[in-house]
């Protein structure tokens, strides 16, 4: 995974730049990934938040609420640590704070610029009453942790992003300690064709749209179509974590399997 980039001080410009690549070329090769997911996001940065209530028609916020309240049930008494790996704005993380006072929450994502939106919402001044949480830019692939040293980890709309999500799961695995939980909520390519075909023309046209009216970018959304093209189903993701050494807690499944929340235990 490349190192997460220095976006420009002009986001319009940033999306221009996106425009200008080949996104199946970059989608298609994990070492060029990164160098379109991160700029994106940063781009997206300051919207992030009214796109995601958008685009899952209001839902988000309930399956999180969900997701958060699931895991923090299923976590040991003794569990100290939390991370939340590609923490965007810092919803996950806060969540996990309020849910479970005393833990020690920190949210890392690639983007600088989500992180500085996290830090401006969630910073020392507490919006909304929420509980201090540190954030800092970091790379899931490879996680700045000793092994074994988390009891949950969390994740939002991470593992489709990244170069190589077999790899990153391996990473989540690493840090995560026995008896610890992990917790993903994703986006997921529906194994039923049909609906997979509507899905994703549906999430393609209003991408584009809502990218040209944001940015003059028809890419920045349109971009979620074919990233969940090319990820895997509900069932490969959890297979893999099974192979990984986790059971599972709740996988729970929205629009037809097109959204999963996975919340399986480190054996």
């Amino acid at each position: 995974m490349a190192a997460p980039t220095t976006p420009s001080r002009d986001p319009h410009a940033d999306a221009r730049a996106l425009a200008a690549l080949d996104l199946a070329a970059h989608l298609a090769d994990p070492a060029r990934k990164q160098a379109f997911v991160t700029p994106m996001f940063d781009v997206i940065a300051p919207r992030y938040d009214d796109f995601t209530r958008l685009f899952s028609f209001g839902m988000d916020r309930r399956w999180k609420n969900a997701l958060v309240a699931r895991a923090v049930a299923a976590l040991p008494p003794s569990a100290t640590r939390a991370l939340d790996v590609a923490c965007g704005t810092g919803d996950l993380a806060v969540a996990v704070a309020r849910a479970r006072p005393g833990l020690a929450v920190t949210g890392v994502d690639a983007s600088p610029r989500m992180i500085a939106a996290a830090q401006s919402r969630h910073g020392t001044a507490g919006e909304f009453g929420s509980p201090v949480v540190r954030f800092a830019v970091g790379d899931a692939m490879r996680l700045d942790l000793p092994d074994a040293s988390v009891d949950l980890l969390t994740a939002g709309y991470c593992y489709r992003n990244v170069p190589d999500w077999r790899a990153a799961l391996a990473e989540a695995a690493r840090v995560i300690r026995p008896g610890g939980i992990f917790a993903d909520l994703d986006f997921f390519r529906p194994a039923f064709g049909p609906w997979r075909a509507l899905l994703l023309w549906y999430l393609r046209r209003a991408g584009d749209l809502v990218g040209w009216a944001w940015h003059r970018a028809p890419v920045v959304y349109g971009y979620i179509a074919p990233s969940i093209d090319g990820f895997c189903t509900r069932d490969e993701f959890t297979a893999t974590l099974l192979r990984l050494g986790f059971t599972p807690v709740e996988v729970r499944s929205y629009l037809g399997g097109g959204v999963a929340g996975h919340v399986m235990r480190r054996t």
